[in-house]
């Protein structure tokens, strides 16, 4: 059937509308294809497809990826992360980077981040344009990052990420260690780290015993949302047969540090011992068969065994009689302490830097490393105790406790102390509950 004048006319109008609104839709999407090269990740998808996704007024949009605040999509990206002995110039010349530029951004980078402390291991990305860099990123640690900007005025910005923190508790039963005890359960070598340094004046992680138990309460920093790492442990508990240790954290200006529950500071004169993750091969003994000279000598230390390079620690304050060597005793470091008490350490690897004869050091402090120099069959410190001009074993030696906190001060530490064992009651621990089924310690 034919179309009156009218109705063609009306059709023509219509087609001619239709046409605009089709090639209007074209040239949108062809233009957004344009600025936008990833618009989606599949535009290999059919018409019909396509045309599926096709809304009233509208059409399918990709939000764009985002790092440090910039829409990746329109850069390339390199990632990488910083090997020994490379610096600023060594990262930027390969995209387009000139020295000149170089010395610019690193003197613009003054007051805000220092070039020099760009340290190998650390993750940088860089986003470039047509392979010359435009932007590079360089993490410091989980907290912040540094921009630096390659083109333009060449600023450099740190930009603090969003953070926030949890305070948790945790338990747990010893079975074979420590360390174990904990990653059966969980928890991070960080948190037992920083555990053992809160009751390291109390507790010697070198004898402990199946079925000790461990209660803590730390805080848990979150970047972005997502765990970041411990923060302090707050307050720690550990029993071991009848006795019982606790360590909580307290700060008011004043008084900072580690007390148990009457107020005294747990930090006393010296360490229970100068290594951590390592075990006892070798007491104190007078009549000790020597492995090597094999006839019997007095032992007059204790050898703590360790891998090759473990940090050796000063276990209190005090100043560096001597820093040496000896074919028996190695590479070995003597202190002298306040009072009648002076402590060695032998068969080390090297010294840290700075160990001399003269120097001070603090409790605490690295002084050398794990090694077997001198006669040793295997790498351990063998760990010696002075006590007025005599050797004693340091295991079996009471020393006197720290005084207690001012009397002013204690209730507001007992309101502290309160809290936070209140918090460490709201720990599972690890083993059994009240019907007999496994459970596992947690916040």
């Amino acid at each position: 059937m034919g179309l009156t004048d009218n109705q063609g006319a009306q059709a023509k109008k219509h087609g001619l509308t239709l046409g605009i609104v089709a090639g209007s839709i074209t040239l949108l999407l062809g233009a957004s294809l344009y600025f936008f090269p990833n618009l989606t990740d599949n535009l290999g998808a059919s018409v019909a497809d396509a045309e599926k996704k096709v809304e009233l007024g509208s059409f399918p949009i990709k939000q764009p990826t985002m790092r440090y605040g910039f829409a990746i999509d329109t850069f390339e990206v390199f990632d990488g992360k910083i090997k020994s002995g490379q610096v600023l110039a060594d990262l930027l010349r390969p995209h387009q980077i000139d020295y000149v530029s170089v010395d610019r951004i690193a003197r613009n980078a003054k007051g805000v981040f220092n070039v020099t402390n760009i340290r190998a291991g650390h993750p940088f990305t860089i986003f470039s344009k047509n392979g010359k860099g435009v932007h590079f990123i360089y993490e410091p640690n989980v907290y912040e990052y540094v921009i630096f900007h390659l083109d333009g005025d060449q600023k450099v910005e740190r930009i603090k990420r969003e953070t926030s923190r949890s305070v948790n508790a945790a338990s747990g039963v010893i079975e074979s260690s420590l360390w174990q005890a904990m990653t059966n359960t969980g928890f991070s070598y960080e948190l037992t780290d920083k555990m053992e340094d809160a009751l390291q004046w109390s507790v010697d992680f070198h004898h402990l015993q199946k079925g000790d138990e461990f209660k803590l309460v730390y805080e848990e920093d979150f970047v972005e949302g997502k765990p970041a790492g411990i923060g302090k442990v707050l307050a720690a508990y550990y029993k071991s047969d009848k006795k019982e240790y606790y360590a909580i954290y307290f700060d008011n200006g004043q008084h900072r540090g580690y007390y148990d529950q009457e107020g005294r500071p747990m930090k006393s004169a010296f360490l229970k011992a100068p290594l951590k993750y390592s075990r006892i091969s070798s007491y104190y003994n007078l009549n000790r068969l020597h492995p090597i000279l094999k006839y019997r000598r007095p032992h007059y230390g204790t050898d703590y065994a360790a891998p090759h390079g473990t940090p050796i620690m000063a276990v209190g304050d005090g100043t560096v009689s001597q820093a040496s060597y000896t074919s028996g005793n190695g590479n070995f470091v003597k202190i002298k302490h306040a009072g009648a008490y002076e402590t060695q350490y032998l068969h080390m690897r090297g010294f840290a830097k700075g160990i001399r004869s003269g120097a001070r050091v603090q409790q605490g402090q690295i002084i050398g490393y794990v090694g077997s120099t001198g006669l040793a069959t295997g790498p351990h410190v063998c760990f010696r105790f002075w006590k007025g001009g005599k050797q004693v074993n340091h295991l079996r030696l009471n020393l006197p406790n720290p005084e207690p906190l001012p009397k002013a001060v204690m209730p507001e530490f007992s309101k502290v102390r309160d809290l936070l064992l209140e918090k460490m009651e709201t720990a599972k621990m690890a083993g059994k509950d009240e019907t007999g089924e496994e459970t596992k310690g947690n916040p």
